[in-house]
């Protein structure tokens, strides 16, 4: 049983379809959308990352950015900024780095364990909930913005989703 927020569950057997998933919701981001990732240790949280990345055009190494706390990609005119605050001991951290000014109408920010940083981030445009399903996973999504049910609207019939709700976009 999913919790009554989520918009839509996506199963993910294996990590090709976990890649697909990213390199399929990829050219669905827009400039200002703030996406948390969640999930426990090894659920995927980067393995998305890095295919949402590499299919909106980044040619280099995509790292993990579990010790730098951020990586910085421009790709094209686009700027994509990747955190990862695992390692935070307080959500103050996340003002004392400066990273507030990263998040902006110009940016795409991914967030790796955003409940790190809690009470200091902006609120998401969409949650993607990753868990341990035998050898694969299971994607919860969660749209709390309308930019954000806008992405898993065309990101539904792309991948075909387990089951969606009929809850209207938030307002």
């Amino acid at each position: 049983m999913h919790s009554p927020d989520v918009t839509a569950v996506f199963s993910l057997p294996d990590e090709a379809a976990t890649q697909l998933l990213g390199e399929t919701l990829a050219p669905l981001l827009q400039p200002g959308l703030v996406i948390f990732l969640e999930g426990d240790l090894g659920a995927g949280k980067t393995t998305l990352s890095r295919a949402m990345i590499r299919a909106l055009g980044h040619r280099g190494s995509v790292k993990s950015p579990t010790y730098s706390l951020v990586e910085v990609y421009v790709i094209s005119s686009l700027y994509l900024y990747h955190f990862d605050f695992y390692r935070f001991e307080s959500p103050e951290e996340f003002f004392d780095a400066g990273f507030d000014e990263y998040f902006n109408d110009s940016a795409i920010c991914l967030v790796e364990w955003p409940e790190r940083a809690q009470g200091c981030l902006p609120p998401p445009d969409l949650r993607l909930r990753l868990h341990h399903a035998g050898l694969g996973r299971i994607l919860e999504a969660v749209a709390d913005t309308p930019q954000g049910q806008a992405c898993l609207n065309a990101l539904i019939p792309a991948m075909g989703a387990d089951n969606s709700s009929d809850t209207p976009a938030p307002r």
